[in-house]
C-alpha cells in the first residue's frame, strides 16, 4: 500500500466516471468508509436516460455527495468519442478544477471491455498532466477479468487495496440492487467487489497502469 494514499477529512474528492453505477461498483464502498470527504460525482453518460438518471441522484444522496451528469453518446456501437469534447465536458461538469484527490477510470478499463471507461481515463489523466485539472493526487480504478474469464476482481498488486467490512459492502450491494436496480443475478450484482483497489499517483508521476 502506498504511504501517501489517503483521503482526508474534509478533502475535496472528485469521482469522474463514465457511466451512472460506475462510481458504485468501482468506488462505493470507499466512498462509505470516508462520509467526512467532500464528494463529488461526475459521469459522462445517461443524463437523458429517465431510468439511470434519477438513480443516480438518489445514490448520490445515500453517498452524501454532490454530483453532475454528462449526455455524451453512449449507444451500442460505441463509436469513439471527440476527445476534445471528452474533456471539455469534464471540465463544464466539474464544479472545480482543483481538487485534493481525483478517482476515475483505468486506461484499460475495469473489464473486457468498455470504450467509455477507457476514453474517460485517458481524458482525466490528459486534464492532469497538462494542469488543466490540479488534484495532488489522482487514483484510478484497479480491477481485471482475465481477458473475460471470470468476474471483475481487484487487482493482486494494486497500489490500494482495500477490504470492505461487511456492514460496508452490504450498504455498497443495496446501492447497486435497490437503489440502481440491478437484479441479484445481473452482471453488476454479482461482480460489486468485496475488495476495491486503486493504482495511486502524485504529480511526479505519470500513469503507468
Amino acid at each position: 500500500m502506498k504511504e501517501n494514499a489517503v483521503i482526508r477529512p474534509n478533502g475535496k474528492c472528485a469521482i469522474i466516471v463514465a457511466h451512472p453505477d460506475d462510481e458504485t461498483l468501482w468506488a462505493g464502498g470507499t466512498i462509505l468508509l470516508h462520509p467526512d470527504a467532500d464528494w463529488t460525482v461526475v459521469t459522462m453518460c445517461r443524463k437523458s436516460d429517465s431510468d439511470r438518471a434519477p438513480k443516480f441522484y438518489k445514490a448520490l444522496e445515500e453517498y452524501n455527495a454532490e454530483g453532475a451528469m454528462g449526455d455524451l453518446d453512449d449507444g451500442p456501437e460505441q463509436n469513439p468519442l471527440d476527445f476534445k469534447l471528452l474533456q471539455s465536458t469534464i471540465l463544464d461538469l466539474l464544479p472545480s478544477e482543483r481538487f485534493d484527490l481525483i478517482i476515475t477510470h483505468s486506461r484499460w478499463g475495469e473489464y473486457t471491455r468498455h470504450l467509455r471507461h477507457e476514453e474517460t481515463a485517458k481524458a482525466v489523466f490528459n486534464l492532469w498532466n497538462s494542469d488543466r485539472l490540479y488534484a495532488k493526487q489522482v487514483w484510478s480504478f484497479a480491477y481485471e477479468d482475465g481477458n473475460k474469464k471470470y468476474l471483475p476482481r481487484a487487482e493482486r498488486n494494486a497500489d490500494y487495496p482495500v477490504e470492505l467490512p461487511e456492514r460496508i459492502w452490504q450498504q455498497k450491494y443495496k446501492i447497486v440492487t435497490d437503489i440502481y436496480g440491478f437484479d441479484s443475478d445481473s452482471f453488476e450484482a454479482r461482480t460489486t467487489p468485496r475488495q476495491e483497489a486503486f493504482w495511486c499517483f502524485s504529480k511526479s508521476g505519470s500513469p503507468k497502469k
